[in-house]
């Protein structure tokens, strides 16, 4: 989930586009949010209808795959959108061999096959809404309105009656690629994986952005311990470009290397786990990332040097690293993980027979976001929302990590989309990666290699509902005998939990760590 908190000054802090102005903008659009995903909410009904077509410039060949118009009284271009938090209207339909030139109706007669949110397309009315075109054309992008290689029109203003003289949306141009620019402090490391690129039949590498110490250019011959930042969910190495940089003074002078890598891909976030999907990226990341950082910079290549940390989607996937690699890495400093105890999703036992994503025993909707007691987001309408956007959201995101790929070459569906119908038989093929069914099941061979290297840290109130499974987790750790730290932070919630006093504290105890088990060897 997002969104990406990484550290400030000895870290650094930043945030995913999704969840720019959060700790604002979750209490200032909470009504707004629990009335347009309200269970039963339905629009007016309207007619209308919109034309789109792509230019050949844009794209050469027939295009088989989703196209969209996106609706905006917000953005200045929809495509932008929808945002989590104050989703707008959007319609879709997918297309084989579509034709440069050749026009395609999306309209209120013509229904068949086309996907709307947040209702169905006769109960949404456009009138008064910018709209955009979007095509997918780039299907390795995880993005649509914002994905390099994608498509867009420009912008138009539905009238109250588009039937007569529907507007047409021609998708003339393309979303230019992201160029990283290197810094004096930032440099981009990015390594071709031999795994991955076999698994997939393509070239896949990995990235990561390095934020070098103040010391770094000054001091030639020191190697430097280094702290590996996983971004959550929509977050990437970009997020670590700087033009200075971290100044710190941490005890006996010791100074990091920190690494933001991406867990970007086309089915969402991988977070760093090997998946039938997504591929081996754990085993990329350890076997081919770690000893070209090593060769390239001048970083202490060695468990005792190198410390992991996330928030979020990232959260889950550093404590997911140092579990599944405990002799690779020094330390996790993990903070509002995903689920960690698939006992409770978000609430939710996908184990337990007769669950439901959508209500729980007692027909009651689940919500799926907070702020406090107030609900954000629903689970079935948002849900929906990602349906209809395609591959690359947050839950059909832990299913390309966790499940099976099933014989139509995607992964397999925990819960249908429709009824919301937990299908346990998926979830139990989810049991190997329950980091704590994994750590209990382990517990006599993890045990030792893991002392001194959990930590957690989570808000009682988190606003995607993870304590409960950290909960879990932290209960079990206690009866293994385990020394792990995982704390419950009263009052805090996703985004407030990393205050300036955690972050300080968390460089405190990664520096005490490195010196004492470096010293150790």
């Amino acid at each position: 989930m997002p969104p990406e908190l990484v550290m400030r000054g000895s870290l650094r802090l930043s945030s995913s586009p999704a969840w720019r102005g959060t700790q604002i903008g979750l209490r200032a659009v909470a009504i707004a949010c629990a009335a347009l995903f309200a269970p039963g909410t339905e629009a007016r009904a309207a007619e209308w209808r919109f034309d789109v077509e792509f230019t050949e410039s844009a794209h050469a060949r027939p295009y088989s795959g989703r196209v969209y118009v996106f609706f905006s009284q917000r953005n200045r271009e929809p495509r932008f959108g929808p945002n989590w938090f104050r989703p707008e209207l959007f319609i879709a339909r997918d297309v084989s061999d579509w034709r440069p030139g050749e026009r395609l109706t999306f309209s209120t007669r013509e229904t068949a096959g086309m996907l709307a949110f947040p209702g169905e397309p006769a109960e949404i009315d456009p009138a008064g809404f910018r709209a955009q075109a979007v095509v997918r054309f780039n299907p390795r992008e995880r993005n649509v309105g914002t994905g390099p290689g994608n498509g867009f029109s420009p912008v138009v203003t539905a009238g109250a009656e588009t039937l007569a003289e529907p507007p047409l949306l021609t998708v003339d141009r393309l979303v230019p690629p992201r160029e990283f620019r290197e810094t004096r402090w930032t440099r981009l490391i990015e390594v071709r994986s031999r795994r991955l690129s076999e698994f997939h039949g393509r070239d896949e590498a990995l990235r990561g952005a390095v934020m070098l110490p103040a010391s770094y250019y000054d001091q030639p011959e020191r190697r430097y311990p280094a702290v590996f930042i996983i971004p959550g969910f929509g977050g990437d190495h970009f997020e670590g470009i700087t033009n200075e940089p971290v100044r710190e003074s941490n005890e006996a002078g010791v100074e990091f290397l920190r690494v933001v890598l991406d867990p970007g891909c086309p089915l969402g976030h991988h977070t760093f786990a090997d998946s039938a999907n997504n591929g081996p990226v754990g085993e990329a990341l350890v076997t081919e990332f770690l000893p070209e950082f090593d060769r390239r910079f001048r970083s202490v290549a060695a468990p005792t040097g190198r410390f992991l940390t996330g928030h979020s989607s990232g959260g889950w996937s550093s404590l997911w690293l140092q579990v599944t690699y405990p002799d690779m890495f020094g330390g996790t400093w993990s903070t509002s993980p995903d689920p960690v105890d698939f006992r409770d999703f978000q609430r939710i036992d996908l184990y337990r027979p007769g669950e439901n994503m959508y209500v729980d025993g007692e027909g009651n909707e689940r919500p799926i976001a907070r702020a406090g007691e107030r609900v954000l987001l629903w689970y079935r309408s948002f849900a929906r929302m990602e349906w209809v956007l395609g591959h690359g959201g947050q839950l059909h995101s832990f299913e390309a990590v966790f499940s099976p790929r099933g014989d139509d070459g995607r992964p397999q569906l925990v819960f249908d989309r429709d009824s919301g119908a937990v299908d346990t038989g998926v979830a139990r093929t989810w049991e190997p990666y329950d980091i704590r069914l994994v750590l209990e099941r382990n517990w006599p061979a993890l045990g030792p290699r893991l002392a001194g290297k959990l930590h957690v840290f989570m808000g009682d109130q988190d606003t995607f509902l993870l304590e409960g499974a950290t909960v879990r987790m932290k209960e079990s750790l206690e009866r293994l005998g385990s020394d792990a730290v995982v704390e419950i932070h009263p009052g805090k919630d996703h985004g407030s939990l990393l205050t300036a006093a955690l972050r300080e504290r968390i460089r405190r105890e990664m520096t005490a760590a490195f010196l004492k088990q470096h010293d150790a060897r």
